[in-house]
């Protein structure tokens, strides 16, 4: 694999999983746009993943992942390196969100934190991020969720945090070795995760705007040339992780007043304690 001092997308080789819709797709279209040699569009859904790959044309491709399946995420990498040669941008974008709060089961906490989390871990080459040596980039999505907080889904608030953690002790641990890492921290984006929610589940889509996957991507591409590791689509939450990291106890009572208001009298994650 090459040694990227900058990640330039001209003639490089991606996987962009969660591909088939939202962000995946917008970062899929915009890498061919930039140059990219070849895209896989990988997702669970088989439909959109080919639908996608259609549109785009000769070089890009559809593949049925679940995530989750660490050794079916194996066998897709190796795959491509053998068919289309070294990975040279990974996307871990693959994820979706549940409201509620702690009454969710073990096996519900589980099943995110493999998609959000552990799906992070395997790198392009097939095999874990510790069997070096692979130059390239890892992005990740992850969402402001993981430098703030989700107030209506306690397991994405959870496993977006640890997916910065992870991003962020990658970005120090392997920078030598001449990995790259960036994770996406957006708010609101238009999204399936957006239209899933229950509908008496408020969104923490905030007064700074639901952006459309294309803009993102405007950022992302941005994000990647100056090897930043917070992509931040929304530059307003650089200000709200900083305001919480000067004081967490002030910063959380705005939180709690920012609930009272977006929740108003429907129910709350935390009330099935009392109902309970």
């Amino acid at each position: 694999m090459r040694n990227l001092t900058r990640m330039e997308l001209k003639d490089r080789v991606a996987i962009v999983t969660g591909g088939g819709s939202g962000i995946g797709e917008a970062l899929a279209r915009r890498f061919v746009q930039e140059g990219a040699r070849f895209v896989v569009i990988a997702d669970r859904d088989t439909a959109n993943a080919e639908r996608v790959a259609a549109d785009i044309g000769a070089r890009a491709t559809a593949a049925t992942l679940d995530v989750a399946d660490e050794a079916a995420t194996r066998a897709l990498v190796e795959q491509v390196e053998v068919e289309r040669g070294p990975i040279d941008l990974f996307v871990a974008n693959a994820g979706y969100g549940n409201a509620g709060g702690i009454e969710f089961s073990n096996d519900d906490f589980q099943r995110m934190w493999e998609v959000h989390v552990m799906a992070r871990i395997c790198r392009p080459g097939g095999v874990a991020i510790h069997d070096l040596p692979w130059r390239g980039l890892l992005l990740t999505t992850a969402s402001a969720a993981g430098l703030l907080t989700q107030m209506d889904s306690v397991i994405y608030a959870l496993t977006k945090h640890a997916a910065v953690a992870l991003a962020e002790w990658l970005a120090i641990n392997h920078y030598h070795q001449g990995i790259r890492v960036s994770t996406i921290c957006s708010q609101a984006v238009r999204t399936n995760i957006m239209g899933n929610r229950p509908s008496n589940s408020p969104r923490q889509a905030s007064s700074d705007g639901v952006l459309e996957p294309a803009q993102l991507a405007d950022t992302v591409i941005e994000a990647l040339r100056e090897e930043r590791l917070w992509v931040l689509p929304h530059p307003e939450v650089a200000t709200y992780a900083q305001r919480r990291a000067e004081d967490v106890d002030r910063w959380l009572g705005g939180m709690r007043r920012f609930q009272d208001r977006i929740f108003g009298d429907l129910p709350r994650p935390g009330d099935w304690l009392v109902q309970n």
